[in-house]
């Protein structure tokens, strides 16, 4: 017996199921070596977070890691900031208002410092997600036998201080078993020194830090919902009038 072609039906049942394979695949490997990730819990509606994050990453941050794709203008504007408010608190380096934010590290300089120069933050938050950065800020501890004198928990002989130690305090690492190779795995910090802020406060700072960079990674995110509304009315509109036009078309046809 020959057999029947598929049916469009079958076409679409099958492209369905490749799709969603390839989906629980590429989630399998992008999960598969950063486990363990803190939930961030950022939310880009809260102004006030965006503002305290922008503050927070010009004070700590920009000294080595610029936002080259961002505009002091356009934070300002999508944060509800004046030009003078910008100018006293959050540009450092006397900049203009429509300049670009870069930080007054020179590459070689950075390059010497840490053996390599700190790279642009602007598309951190897109590339890691909120999850990892905000879990990232949080896992600095000392390292002696590294060249800075931290290390990092969850990104490995990272060749960055920890920028909010004195905030955090100094953590010590926690030490486990030993695995299969005989290396000993950080499995938690206890505090040698504590920081100006409680655990809680230190929380808010980085879930703060991260949202102002998930912002910097896509600004357009925060006029998104806004612009959704509009497109939902725009298409219930043209939908009721599709209905009137197929109603008139279809008046005198029985």
């Amino acid at each position: 017996m020959t057999e029947l072609p598929p049916t469009p039906r079958a076409w679409l049942s099958r492209a369905a199921a490749l799709l969603a394979g390839l989906l629980l695949s590429t989630a399998a490997l992008a999960s598969g070596g950063e486990g363990g990730l803190q939930h961030a819990g950022t939310d880009l509606g809260d102004r006030a977070s965006l503002q305290r994050g922008a503050a927070l990453f010009m004070n700590y941050c920009s000294g080595c890691h610029s936002l080259k794709y961002l505009r002091y203008a356009r934070m300002a504007q999508d944060l509800g900031l004046t030009e003078a408010e910008v100018k006293a608190n959050l540009d450092f380096t006397g900049a203009k208002f429509g300049d670009h934010i870069l930080s007054p590290m020179p590459p070689e300089l950075g390059q010497a410092a840490f053996g390599k120069a700190p790279p642009d933050l602007s598309l951190i938050a897109r590339v890691r997600g909120g999850d990892w950065i905000y879990t990232y800020l949080k896992s600095f501890y000392l390292d002696a036998s590294r060249p800075v004198g931290w290390n990092n928990r969850l990104f490995p002989n990272a060749s960055m201080p920890n920028p909010l130690w004195t905030l955090q305090g100094v953590q010590q690492p926690v030490y486990g078993a030993a695995d299969a190779t005989g290396e000993r795995l950080v499995e938690g910090f206890s505090i040698s020194q504590k920081g100006s802020q409680t655990p809680q406060q230190f929380d808010r700072t980085v879930r703060d830090i991260t949202a102002f960079l998930e912002y910097a990674g896509e600004p357009a995110a925060l006029k998104r919902p806004g612009i959704g509304v509009w497109v939902v009315l725009f298409l219930a509109f043209f939908t009721f009038l599709a209905w009137l036009l197929k109603r008139e078309y279809w008046r005198d046809v029985h």
